[in-house]
């Protein structure tokens, strides 16, 4: 998580300069007092009030149960939270109906999937390498995997999903009912939000003859209005627009067929609307 944040910061023009132990960078916004933390830790700061705004990931969150308002979900480090167990385990691919040991650093969301699934199980608290508890010393984990790799390697498969997580932006109530430090913590959201929004789009420019104008803006999936300028000798117009980055090779071969030329495709650093 951490060389994610750091970099959305960095792209929103937030500097982070670091102690000599790495643990209270300053900001180079006025008025932060930072302070590097585990996702788990973050979670039970904000929930207690001593401090006001953090990132950490939503499984955290929901685990701890913690009172939070979302501000932004990044998007980044996704983890989706999984039931797992090696196949000999299970029975017609799934957990047996019989007494079983589970392994988690997920206690408390383990015991409502327990109790969603109407599963009998004994809990036991690991502390990091969940996915070598089978089969010795647990019947199946629960643990958080983003690509599904450390538990093929470990002979497990997934048989249920719990819950999606990824890195958001979360701030305490408080914080937010403070009129102080209210517009603060919304212009540091609106800094990451603009960067998030930017990395979905790319400035797209393209070169039209006046009789294929309309037919290129009526194709552009812009924000609002594209910006038109005439082109240098009255011959047509330069056209510019931020358009989704996913849709980038249906646009071009669009704009290529009604008329558009001199297409050029640029990175945005940051939108704000």
């Amino acid at each position: 998580m951490q060389d994610n944040v750091l970099r959305l910061l960095a792209d929103a023009g937030i500097r982070l300069t670091f102690d000599r132990r790495g643990y209270r960078p300053s900001l180079s916004l006025p008025g932060f007092e930072a302070k590097l933390l585990k996702p788990q830790n973050i979670v039970e700061m904000l929930h207690l009030g001593s401090r006001d705004l953090g990132f950490a990931g939503a499984d955290w969150v929901a685990e701890l149960k913690a009172d939070l308002v979302e501000l932004v979900d990044t998007g980044l480090d996704p983890v989706t939270i999984v039931v797992a167990a090696a196949p000999s385990f299970l029975v017609d691919g799934s957990l047996p109906r019989r007494p079983f040991v589970v392994a988690t650093e997920y206690e408390r969301l383990t015991r409502l999937w327990l109790a969603a699934r109407g599963l009998d199980a004994r809990i036991v608290r690991s502390y990091g390498a969940t996915e070598v508890f089978p089969p010795e010393d647990a019947d199946c984990i629960v643990d958080n995997s983003a690509t599904g790799a450390t538990l093929k390697a470990n002979g497990l498969v997934v048989v249920d999903e719990v819950m999606r997580s990824s890195t958001r932006l979360y701030a305490h109530p408080k914080a937010l009912d403070d009129p102080t430090k209210r517009p603060v913590i919304e212009h540091f959201t609106l800094l990451v939000r603009s960067v998030l929004d930017a990395r979905e789009r790319v400035m797209l420019e393209v070169n039209v003859a006046k009789e294929h104008l309309e037919a290129v803006v009526e194709i552009l999936p812009c924000m609002r209005e594209p910006t038109i300028a005439p082109l240098h000798h009255d011959a047509g117009f330069a056209v510019k627009a931020a358009v989704p980055r996913a849709r980038l090779p249906e646009l071009i071969r669009a704009i290529k067929e009604r008329g558009g030329t001199d297409i050029v495709v640029s990175d945005i650093a940051q939108i704000v609307v």
